[in-house]
């Protein structure tokens, strides 16, 4: 006999209300859940933490508290957390964000040495940033400026490197730490001079700016906010910026590249989360923490570091990552650069 309704029910219609069809379903979507970890998570969870891998007051701290400022604004349900977890050069930081559970409760704000350049200076490191961190956003860049101590008489890169060449060894510059981007800035400088310069490291780039201001080391290649005060009170002179392109913050100052170095030294910040984070929660990260760092406000805030957003997507992050590797490869083989 047929349904009242006079359809006929498909062979399947009397199984799909029963109890056994019932639990294969649930036991269906919960393996379905279990092999898409973060999928099933909404974001942001009630608690984000924001590690950072150097202290507070530090660009990516000022960073971090930027985003985690916009987010709270954005989610008032949610709490945005920063915290501070220096040490081993970044890896710290970034290896806890690597191995956190991926479902948008821990991002990280980090730089190119634990994301990128680590790779070739450590033996071993307790995470792959290939597999282990998902990027999600560029966020800043920042430029670095050559400076000189103004007793060596140089106004330009073209005489500094002259009178490096012919003194190979006999000067130094200040960094902050052995295989830093300050220190390996310096090194492909002198590598495409041709000639041989000495790395005398500092905890910090108000400690480095202190030794060219006192003349213990005669240049450095430091964040334009260490460097542009000094440079104001006559202490040092601004011979060139690392980046790209000129720094709207210093217009008048060329690259490095326009003054004949062919060196790239970009001081970014960038958003991760842990690898096998759902590319849909990712997304939506990218998408909030964009349009924060893109703001008015926050783009205010920056320009005060001299820091100029980005927002790139996180597939432009990765292809960036993986650039500062191909780029400081050579250096730091050339330079016989080593941490451990």
């Amino acid at each position: 006999m047929q349904p009242a309704s006079g359809k006929r029910r498909g062979p399947f219609a009397a199984a799909a209300g029963s109890a056994p069809f019932r639990r294969a379903a649930l036991a269906i979507a919960l393996l379905c859940a279990a092999a898409a970890p973060g999928l099933a998570q909404q974001w942001p969870a009630k608690t984000v933490r924001i590690l950072v891998p150097f202290g507070a007051g530090s660009t990516p701290d000022i960073v971090a508290r930027l985003v985690a400022d916009g987010m709270a604004k954005k989610y008032p349900a949610s709490t945005f957390l920063v915290e501070n977890k220096p040490g081993a050069s970044g890896n710290l930081a970034t290896e806890a964000v690597a191995k956190a559970v991926p479902d948008g409760a821990t991002l990280g704000v980090s730089i190119g040495g634990p994301l990128a350049i680590n790779t070739l200076l450590f033996s071993t490191l307790p995470y792959d940033p290939h597999k282990d961190i998902a990027p999600i956003a560029q966020l800043v860049t920042q430029p670095s400026v050559l400076a000189v101590n103004p007793e060596m008489n140089v106004n330009t890169v073209g005489e500094l490197v002259a009178l490096l060449k012919a003194n190979p060894g006999k000067y130094n510059f200040a960094s902050i730490g052995n295989g830093s981007l300050s220190h390996l800035a310096m090194e492909a400088i002198a590598i495409k001079a041709g000639t041989k310069i000495v790395n005398v490291p500092y905890p910090s780039s108000p400690q480095a700016i202190t030794a060219v201001i006192r003349n213990d080391a005669q240049m450095a290649c430091l964040p334009a906010i260490s460097v542009l005060p000094q440079a104001k009170a006559g202490k040092v002179k601004m011979l060139a910026v690392s980046t790209a392109k000129r720094s709207p913050f210093l217009p008048e100052v060329p690259t490095l590249k326009e003054s004949g170095i062919d060196v790239e030294a970009d001081a970014w910040n960038g958003l991760i989360a842990p690898g096998g984070t759902a590319k849909a929660m990712v997304d939506t990260i990218n998408a909030d923490v964009v349009a924060i760092i893109k703001s008015p406000e926050v783009r205010e805030k920056l320009a005060t570091q001299f820091m100029e957003p980005v927002g790139s997507t996180p597939e432009e992050f990765r292809a960036l990552m993986n650039a500062e590797i191909d780029r400081w490869g050579p250096v730091i083989k050339a330079a016989d650069v080593k941490v451990n």
